[in-house]
């Protein structure tokens, strides 16, 4: 009887050892999926400021500083590993394609151009995506983190090797401001 009982406690220890491992690897899987939301649209973000540097060098050529500004942060930006860097490098980017639209501002025959406001407003559009992704992303994060750090998850968590994660967020007030690209 009592070789019963305790195979009952092995048993049903184990279905709670897999299943607690299976959630796990979930939302793993979930937050990894999240973060490649997050890559697609900022490899479309990368994609489109060469042609936005390209139309703008087209009217103002002596802003040659500001074009290499954007696209060294560019280069950054699309290097950075890590939520956290990625997250500095973002916000680098974000501060200099400021600096760019402010040269653009100083040109209305730029701004009146068709290839520059369909530039702007697919720009605007990607950033519109890229908070979507990053607060999905995010919420995954949320999710894994907690359940990592509930009991009895915990235990398993640690004796299995999974870590938290990092969230993806702006660093400080001047950098949460959304950049404008509209004239």
């Amino acid at each position: 009887m009592i070789l019963w009982i305790f195979l009952a406690i092995i048993i049903v220890l184990a279905f709670w050892l897999i299943g607690t491992y299976n959630g796990l690897i979930t939302l793993k899987i979930q937050t990894d999926e999240a973060w490649s939301d997050i890559d697609v649209q900022l490899k479309r973000r990368y994609d489109l400021i060469p042609n936005l540097i390209a139309t703008v060098k087209g009217y103002a050529a002596h802003e040659a500083g500001t074009f290499e500004k954007v696209t060294q942060a560019r280069a950054n930006a699309m290097s950075a590993q890590g939520a956290h860097d990625k997250a500095v490098a973002e916000n680098e980017l974000a501060g200099t394609l400021k600096s760019l639209f402010a040269v653009a501002e100083a040109y209305p025959e730029l701004k009146a151009n068709e290839n520059f406001a369909k530039l702007q407003d697919e720009l605007s559009d990607t950033e519109n995506k890229v908070q979507a992704a990053r607060r999905f992303y995010n919420g995954n994060v949320r999710d894994f983190n907690t359940k990592l750090q509930v009991f009895p998850t915990n235990i398993v968590g640690n004796m299995l090797g999974f870590i938290k994660r990092e969230f993806f967020e702006l660093t400080n007030e001047a950098e949460r401001a959304v950049p404008q690209v509209q004239f």
